[in-house]
């Protein structure tokens, strides 16, 4: 039976490129890209892909369980071996909330509320560790704050700085006055 198979053997023999040589088999595993690279970059690799950047974005109603949230989060990401890039806060964004008397258009009560923000910018995140991180983060998230996690991109930090308007409106003073200048 091993005679019907020898030929198809060795033309597998020959594309693969193995060499019997007295009785012992070698296999020449070397590829042109690995040549003249040294041996120690292949452990420079990370095991695991990773994700480059995320940005971790809490929401919430009341300022100090929100700080408490976030310190937990930065907690359990050093624990997990997770870079954290950097911690911020956004400015409260307000918004005003209209109860109305029942059957009518007649406000009965007004109220203003804040809405906090809190980021956690985590750096080099390894595939596997994510979800075990998303997990613990969503198993101890508090009541009435919001968690989502998305890439890190530009508009994220354009977001964290506030425009000065005294500086906005020297630029377009200065604009008014080099256009006056220009007719």
């Amino acid at each position: 039976m091993l005679r019907k198979f020898n030929p198809l053997l060795l033309r597998a023999v020959k594309h693969a490129d193995i060499h019997f040589v007295r009785g012992v088999t070698k296999s020449s595993c070397l590829q042109a890209s690995n040549v003249y690279e040294p041996d120690y970059l292949d452990s420079l690799k990370p095991k695991y892909p990773q994700y480059e950047s995320l940005n971790v974005q809490i929401k919430g109603y009341d300022y100090p369980v929100l700080e408490s949230y976030q310190r937990y989060l930065h907690s359990i990401a050093e624990y997990l071996e997770i870079e954290v890039s950097d911690c911020y806060a956004l400015p409260a964004q307000g918004m005003t909330v209209q109860r109305l008397k029942p059957n009518s258009a007649v406000i009965d009560s007004e109220y203003r509320l804040k809405i906090y923000e809190r980021n956690l910018q985590l750096q080099d995140v390894d595939v596997p560790i994510y979800p075990m991180f998303l997990r613990i983060a969503q198993s101890a998230l508090p009541e009435g704050v919001e968690l989502s996690v998305q890439e890190h991109t530009s508009e994220c930090e354009e977001r964290r700085y506030v425009p000065d308007k005294d500086l906005l409106e020297l630029k377009a003073e200065l604009e008014k006055m080099q256009s006056g200048k220009k007719k």
